[in-house]
């Protein structure tokens, strides 16, 4: 069974910095996609960015390209987003999601939050 573990989310200021963790495990992630979603109070969940397995595509929201990164280190099964420059209006629960090749299916994990204060 997959799981997914965020961590790394808290409070920081305007302007500051964070990096957030997705530990995966229960089974081989080969050729799975990895993506960031986020969502604020009383929005809809909406897509960060995504990177596929081997690291060597990604893609980003254009809310957030540029101050955003997604890595992944695959002999850790863990996907990163170092978040530069935030910005209260990126205060959100940011949720890890995997799916495997060829489907539309997610696994999601818990969820951690992030609170950028002005």
């Amino acid at each position: 069974q997959v799981q997914l573990v965020e961590s790394g989310g808290g409070l920081v200021q305007a302007g500051g910095s964070l990096r957030l963790s997705c530990a995966a495990s229960g089974r081989t992630f080969r050729n799975y996609v990895m993506d960031w979603f986020r969502q604020a109070p009383g929005k809809e969940r909406e897509f960060v960015a995504r990177i596929n397995w081997s690291g060597a595509s990604s893609v980003y929201s254009d809310s957030v390209k540029g101050r955003f990164t997604i890595s992944i280190d695959n002999a850790r099964n863990t996907v990163y987003l170092q978040m530069n420059s935030l910005r209260p209006e990126d205060t959100a629960v940011y949720y890890c999601a995997s799916s495997p090749p060829g489907t539309s299916h997610r696994y999601w994990g818990q969820g951690t939050q992030v609170t950028v204060s002005s």
